[in-house]
């Protein structure tokens, strides 16, 4: 399971409102200068995102405004949505070029098969986040609750 932090900034009857930051490991990645999410992370770094999230087995009297929480999403449901968000376009890509040049060897339609079929893999991505934005195991739930009058972390006390 994938954990992150967050902050409670609203309290509804079954779900939460956080704040987020965006973090990034990025410093630590070998492939750092060639990813994508780096480059995103270098231009939103500390960005702040507001997100709504199940309770999971907690109730709307145990949070308060301000509270830390840790919220957590199942490991497939991150594993299938990439699968989808990063190969779908992908294949169909292929796949426009494929189909359009069993009828033309002319480049010019080649390209137009690939837009063709990155737009239609995109509006199948589409589609699939439709299909899978209200199911809960693809919904963020907490999972720890940190109360904002606790003392997380203490310095050693000196000698």
């Amino acid at each position: 399971m994938s954990i992150e932090s967050g902050r409670v900034v609203g309290v509804e009857t079954s779900r939460l409102w956080l704040e987020t930051i965006s973090r990034s490991t990025c410093g630590s990645c070998s492939a750092q200068k060639g990813c994508g999410q780096g480059v995103m992370n270098r231009y939103m770094s500390g960005r702040r995102n507001h997100l709504q999230v199940n309770m999971g087995k907690f109730s709307a009297a145990d949070f308060q405004l301000n509270d830390e929480v840790d919220v957590s999403v199942s490991d497939k449901a991150l594993l299938s949505a990439a699968f989808v968000v990063y190969l779908l376009p992908l294949c169909s890509l292929i796949a426009g070029i494929l189909i359009v040049g069993q009828f033309s060897n002319q480049d010019l339609y080649s390209v137009i098969g690939a837009v063709l079929g990155f737009s239609a893999g995109l509006l199948l991505v589409r589609i699939y986040s439709m299909m899978v934005a209200n199911r809960p195991d693809y919904q963020p739930v907490v999972v720890a609750i940190r109360p904002s009058g606790c003392l997380l972390y203490t310095s050693p006390s000196p000698r």
